[in-house]
């Protein structure tokens, strides 16, 4: 459960900046550097490895715990983690899918590693890959946010940027045994989970 949970903090983080982003144009830069390198961390050993250590994902673990005590910061936020995680489960069912945003990442990895995930130009390539891929899936991810901003195409190739994060750290949880269910009928242990990851 406890590497559940920091899956589960790497989606609520990515969505926190996709948010942030929509709203005012601008992310947090370290975390959004922690969301976008986990989409290069393909065969990490253990969830923290993916997020680059457990400290990195705090951001995301206090998200957590404010949910599960029922006090959401963002009562957004719960309802796109819940269309990211339906689109992670169309997306993996998809090889040829699958396989062109593996492809896609790949071509990516060398510029992210000289230059940064973070850098404008992988910025636009990862958002074109989102787009030309996952955002064709049902349901949509629909994310409001600041007119202005939203119409900004830079502005939008980040936000699927971001998004395409989210969906890594979903397939992610799904792969440590996560499903819906959890919320149902493990809450209490996803709780105390989060808690012993930020001690």
């Amino acid at each position: 459960m406890s590497e559940r949970v920091l899956a589960l903090a790497g989606l609520a983080q990515a969505l926190a900046q996709v948010r942030r982003i929509a709203d005012t144009g601008q992310a947090n830069e370290s975390v959004l550097a922690t969301s976008l390198d986990s989409i290069f961390r393909i065969d990490a050993d253990t969830a923290a490895t993916v997020y680059g250590g457990r400290e990195n994902l705090r951001p995301g673990l206090m998200l957590l715990r404010d949910y599960f005590g029922g006090q959401p910061r963002d009562e957004q936020l719960p309802r796109l983690a819940l269309a990211v995680m339906q689109l992670e489960r169309r997306f993996v069912q998809d090889d040829d899918m699958a396989h062109k945003v593996q492809r896609g990442i790949q071509a990516q990895s060398d510029a992210a590693r000289q230059n940064g995930s973070t850098h404008p130009d992988v910025l636009a390539a990862l958002g074109s890959l989102y787009a030309e891929t996952l955002s064709h899936l049902r349901p949509r991810v629909l994310v409001q946010g600041n007119p202005h901003y939203l119409g900004q195409p830079a502005v939008v190739a980040e936000v699927r940027a971001v998004l395409l994060a989210a969906v890594r750290s979903a397939v992610l949880w799904r792969q440590l045994g996560g499903s819906l269910w959890d919320f149902l009928l493990r809450r209490r242990d996803m709780a105390a989970a989060v808690e012993s990851q930020l001690r």
